[in-house]
């Protein structure tokens, strides 16, 4: 196939970010040129797009009373009229937009410019920008065969691909799980996504306090904190004796999951993905102010594999969490089994089956529609 130029527009957080980034570099391997459209958060999140030209337009949030809409308004004009201008000289062969206020726009120049476009949604419940595109685009890619709040007229041209990881997180695939012995250490992951959680900062390390003193010998904590709460979490494990590696930002996530026999986590669609794909069981606790409680959603497939324990934050207390714990891992064999379950409902070839989609979306309104008569994958519409 001939190289081609694609643009991807993604709004900056993780969630967002993550999958346009490994969407770029498997379109990269194939000989394509790439371009990343997104906000100043985007552009900051750091080890992203190295290879690909970054352009930023203003992120035209929707809300805030009669002065946030005229702002809102103004911004999306402005990144339009930018992204158009992107487009006379890049010369796409598609825009593909993930979600997040910066992906308006552009989808908006590209529908003027008669630019193919395509959706790519992460998330259980398609996420605002992508409700408002979703009759408009010529394909919308999904990660969950189940999406809620996805309009009846859109639904022919859906496409289950899943949701692209890094490659660091994939190649985790092939290796064994960790070996966990009887009396062996045993090292916990928690992680509250790119921006943390103050609510896994305040119950985590008192769980841990009311697990059996033979059980809590063996734990090694390595744990991601908001900058606020870091001092207290890291003098919280000291009183209790826990070794914890505590952290704001962590850079080598993959690696540490490497070697994690258990997670405790949000429900974001990255992190699904990624545990998924690593096949590592967890406690997940989906964040209850997530729009249209998109992270509940998420995390129903893992949990019902087996893969996971869904905990509402309304139940997540200290009693509950050592409660769920010792079920999961007083017994290797069966947190063995838990990470194989959740490694069954991982999709490991999103990354190619998206880049599949996005060439054919590429190469013309003809191979578009020739894409959307082919027969469903499987995904349902609540």
């Amino acid at each position: 196939m001939m190289s081609s130029h694609y643009v991807l527009a993604a709004g900056g957080t993780g969630g967002h970010m993550i999958p346009a980034h490994a969407l770029a570099e498997e379109l990269i391997a194939r000989g394509h040129r790439v371009a990343l459209v997104t906000d100043d958060r985007g552009a900051r999140i750091p080890g992203l797009f190295d290879k690909a030209q970054v352009h930023i337009l203003p992120a035209g949030r929707l809300g805030g009373g009669p002065i946030g809409w005229a702002r809102a308004v103004r911004n999306i004009l402005t990144g339009r009229a930018m992204a158009g201008r992107l487009y006379e000289t890049f010369k796409p062969a598609a825009v593909i937009g993930f979600g997040g206020y910066p992906a308006l726009p552009a989808l908006m120049a590209a529908r003027s410019a008669r630019i193919p476009t395509l959706l790519h949604e992460q998330n259980a419940v398609l996420g605002r920008v992508n409700r408002l595109m979703a009759g408009r685009v010529d394909a919308i890619a999904t990660a969950y065969e189940t999406v809620q709040r996805l309009p009846a007229k859109a639904r022919a041209k859906v496409r289950l691909v899943g949701n692209p990881v890094r490659d660091e997180v994939l190649a985790l695939r092939d290796q064994p799980y960790p070996d966990l012995s009887g009396e062996g250490v045993f090292r916990l992951l928690v992680t509250g996504g790119s921006q943390g959680a103050a609510i896994l900062s305040e119950v985590v390390p008192e769980g841990l306090a009311l697990l059996p003193e033979h059980f809590r010998r063996r734990l090694q904590v390595t744990q991601q904190c908001r900058t606020e709460d870091i001092e207290r979490v890291r003098a919280r494990y000291a009183e209790l004796g826990i070794p914890a590696d505590l952290a704001t930002y962590m850079p080598d996530l993959p690696e540490r999951l490497a070697w994690s026999h258990l997670v405790i986590a949000r429900a974001g669609a990255s992190t699904i993905a990624e545990l998924t794909a690593a096949g590592r069981p967890a406690i997940l606790v989906p964040l209850p102010s997530a729009t249209d409680d998109h992270q509940t959603f998420n995390a129903r497939e893992m949990a019902k594999a087996g893969g996971a324990r869904m905990i509402p934050q309304s139940r997540f207390a200290p009693v509950e969490l050592a409660k769920q714990m010792q079920k999961l891992a007083l017994e290797p064999d069966a947190l063995a089994n838990a990470g194989a379950r959740a490694k069954a409902v991982g999709r490991p070839d999103a990354a190619r089956d998206l880049a599949d989609l996005v060439e054919r979306v590429g190469a013309g309104a003809g191979a578009a529609e020739a894409a959307a008569r082919e027969p469903a994958t499987g995904s349902a519409y609540a």
